[in-house]
């Protein structure tokens, strides 16, 4: 049996998972894992400026490919820094593991230099913690690790790595387990015979159906099950901002987006539904507005393989627990066995009220002489990369027009934070999506506050030669919380406005990136163009936009669903 160190142990079992690439940043007490890892090839580490950029990288690789993100910080302020990270992956559901490293197991407890308690800090936020006390125990806690990330209700799993334990003076026989088994960890992946069957027969009898589509489907691998579904029994489908590309964006049934500023259509057939079925979708305050008044004539159905998140917000008449696409394969197969239909003549009445809702037109707006629109970018991002970019965005204005604005083909095209809503994810994720797709477009869609909180990790990019497209829509304020300030707070614009920003072309170029002004709307196309032609360079593109535009629909506080202002002169009947 091979004698290993418990720091070659790490990179061994990594490299026996499977992990490809790894994200971190080293210090004193991950010292010896880093020389292991220089004497590997077989993973390929990148050096980040900051750890919570780190977690970001790994987890818009996960998003993008469906593998597990890894990460590998030191101890103290390095795992500390990890935190918001972890807890964006943690709300949406992301499988991540992280290793950080801790100080001396004889020391802990004693305030020693960068000491912190990682596993206490991080335990609200992950979906479970590990310490290793000995060498011994590294493979089977980073078996384990991987298989809990992954499985289940994906999220992020911490290893935390004494100095003691990585000892390379001190070897120990190696061995990675083939195969992990918890007594108390058993998620159901099939769903139940019964239930599935009473669903289709609720769904076949509805009426005014609607196929409401959460990331949850894109975790489980779960479109072409939904697509086919969806195809079969013609139901109108509309997502969540975490399942956009789980249904086709151009499908004559998609709806668009559906909640705070979701579509009319999407909405108001949520409203008037007599069925709701949710599939990976958790009913979140981002989608209901007042549970009180939500979807009052609709029996609810939802399928999710967490219990835990059936009937938290909202009560489900139907509950399946299990995986999506396992569950919805098996109600496929119960479609398929019985011949079952639903009532056609029904079903297009419904489609005729949902067409005179789409009349309505709620994504159009005016263009103007003087200013660009923040519409007009995403709209030309779309015809320049034909739908086919990886987009990933921040949190704020901007990311909602890239939602409402650019159709996703296909999952796992859209990477965005739902959950916690964390400005300074967009660049770092962009540079997880390049490194796993080398080869496809890659698009930062950005604003100038956002930008700024991890805009360190240019300089990954110039190490790495990483080619992303920063698409900066530049308001100069923080445009989401300007809005809020100017519809609810009487205007008043209190620390929104950027009063002093950086000449962001110059500050590419300091990078040695390429940084493109555009002013007008004749510039837009050419400058996006140019950005794509230039396959191997950084680009930053500094689009000055109307700074008092936006984003809208947008739904009326604690109205129902049909409750919207469409712009800043109309709204529904509240």
């Amino acid at each position: 049996m091979e004698m290993l160190s418990g720091a070659e142990m790490v990179v061994r079992s990594l490299q026996d998972e499977g992990i490809e690439h790894i994200f971190g940043y080293p210090g004193g007490s991950v010292l010896d894992i880093y020389d292991a890892i220089f004497q590997c090839s077989d993973i390929e580490h990148f050096l980040v400026r900051h750890e919570q950029a780190a977690v970001h990288m790994a987890d818009a690789y996960s998003r993008a490919t469906g593998k597990v993100g890894t990460v590998l910080v030191t101890a103290g302020p390095g795992a500390t820094n990890c935190i918001t990270g972890i807890a964006t992956a943690y709300m949406d559901s992301i499988p991540l593991v992280v290793l950080s490293g801790q100080v001396p197991t004889n020391w802990i407890g004693d305030d020693a230099f960068q000491e912190t308690d990682m596993i206490g800090v991080s335990r609200p936020v992950v979906k479970h913690s590990f310490l290793c006390r000995t060498a011994q125990e590294i493979p089977m806690a980073i078996k384990k690790a991987f298989y809990l990330a992954s499985t289940g209700r994906p999220g992020p799993v911490v290893v935390d790595l004494p100095k003691d334990v990585q000892n390379p003076l001190h070897k120990f026989p190696y061995e990675y387990p083939k195969s992990v088994e918890l007594r108390s960890y058993k998620p159901t992946v099939s769903g139940h015979r019964g239930q599935i069957k009473r669903a289709l027969a609720a769904l076949l009898a509805a009426k005014r159906p609607v196929l409401y589509v959460g990331g949850g489907a894109i975790q489980a691998n779960a479109s072409e099950q939904v697509i086919e579904l969806a195809e079969k029994l013609n139901l109108p489908v509309t997502n969540t901002l975490m399942g956009l590309g789980a249904f086709p964006g151009q499908h004559p049934q998609n709806l668009g987006m559906l909640g705070m500023h979701g579509t009319y259509e999407a909405n108001l057939s949520m409203h008037n539904a007599d069925l709701i079925f949710a599939v990976g979708a958790r009913f979140d305050d981002r989608v209901t507005n007042n549970v009180a008044k939500f979807c009052p004539k609709a029996k609810i159905m939802q399928i999710d393989i967490d219990p835990t998140s059936i009937s938290k917000n909202i009560h489900v008449d139907l509950p399946i627990v299990g995986s999506i696409e396992i569950v919805l394969q098996q109600m496929l197969n119960l479609l398929d066995e019985t011949q079952a239909s639903n009532d056609s003549e029904l079903i297009c009445r419904w489609w005729k009220k949902i067409e005179e809702w789409r009349g309505k037109n709620c994504l159009a707006y005016k263009t103007s002489e003087t200013h660009i629109k923040p519409q007009q970018v995403i709209e030309s991002l779309y015809k320049i990369t034909d739908g086919d970019a990886i987009i990933t965005s921040d949190v704020g204005q901007h990311q909602m027009f890239a939602a409402l604005y650019y159709p996703f083909k296909e999952p796992r095209q859209w990477i965005n934070s739902g959950g916690l809503g964390t400005m300074g994810f967009g660049l770092p994720a962009a540079i997880g999506c390049k490194i796993a797709f080398p080869d496809r477009p890659v698009v930062c869609v950005t604003g100038d506050g956002s930008i700024q909180m991890n805009i360190q990790e240019l300089s990954t990019c110039m190490q790495y030669n990483i080619p992303v497209v920063i698409v900066l829509l530049n308001n100069r304020s923080l445009g989401m919380v300007k809005q809020w300030q100017k519809m609810f707070y009487g205007g008043r614009q209190s620390h929104s406005y950027m009063e002093s920003v950086p000449d962001f072309v110059k500050l590419s170029e300091a990078y040695n990136h390429i940084g493109i002004k555009v002013d007008t709307i004749d510039e837009l196309e050419p400058a996006l163009k140019r950005a794509f032609e230039l396959k191997d360079r950084v680009v930053f593109l500094d689009i000055m936009i109307d700074p008092e535009e936006h984003v809208y629909p947008m739904q009326i506080k604690f109205g129902s669903m049909e409750d919207m202002y469409l712009s800043k002169t109309e709204k529904t009947n509240a």
